[in-house]
């Protein structure tokens, strides 16, 4: 396994058949288990909107601009799992911000809903991605597509930028003690350079694995 205990310096990914295969296989799969998983998704996913609406005033998906592959930017859509002007009241959270800028999190944030905590504990709100995924804006395994746009990363940073953003990824599974930007992007890299079929369904299966842990918690 690579060393990521310092800023690494990342090595591009070597071009090859096999790289140029993987990929354009990569993406068959991600718009076949799109497509496939859409249509089966479809009541729980009208079931959640039902329950946002009633929940609180409000629409039930939230589209959010986020940082995809070269630095595009791109509207990521997500069940909204907060109240709706959860934005304007962050600046006013500012100080129980746990985290290093530029990331945000609040302990018990108040401005998430009671729909919006089991939406997340189950990870339910993140379904809508699957259209992002069809949109080819992301893929099912990848880096997790940062709010903050480019301009403001490190240069090595821009590593995890080569690569579609994931639904789920490398941090998903196994980085959730790591509380920094950096210390994710370590396990970006890792999985960037040492990506392929067996890892990605490692990925999913490992993924599947916590949704259902934390469901029945």
């Amino acid at each position: 396994m690579a060393d990521f205990s310092l800023n690494p310096v990342a090595r591009p990914i070597p071009a090859s058949p096999g790289l140029y295969l993987y990929l354009g296989v990569k993406r068959l799969c991600d718009v076949v288990l799109a497509l496939t998983c859409l249509p089966i998704l479809l009541p729980v996913l009208l079931l959640c909107v039902i329950a946002i609406r009633l929940d609180s005033p409000g629409p039930a998906l939230y589209a959010q601009q986020r940082t995809g592959q070269h630095g595009r930017r791109f509207r990521m859509w997500k069940f909204r799992t907060m109240v709706i002007n959860a934005e304007e009241l962050k600046p006013s959270l500012a100080h129980l911000n746990i985290l290093p800028p530029p990331d945000f999190k609040i302990l018990d944030d108040p401005r998430i809903t009671r729909v919006g905590r089991f939406l997340r504990r189950t990870s339910v709100d993140e379904l809508p991605q699957l259209i992002n995924v069809l949109l080819g804006h992301m893929s099912l395994v990848g880096p997790r597509p940062t709010s903050f746009a480019a301009s403001t990363y490190d240069l090595w940073h821009t590593k995890r930028l080569e690569v579609r953003p994931g639904l789920t990824g490398l941090w998903q599974v196994r980085g959730r003690n790591v509380s920094t930007f950096d210390e994710r992007l370590r396990l970006d890299i890792q999985y960037i350079q040492t990506m392929s079929f067996s890892s990605d369904l490692r990925i999913i299966l490992a993924t599947l694995g916590s949704v259902v842990k934390r469901a029945g918690a």
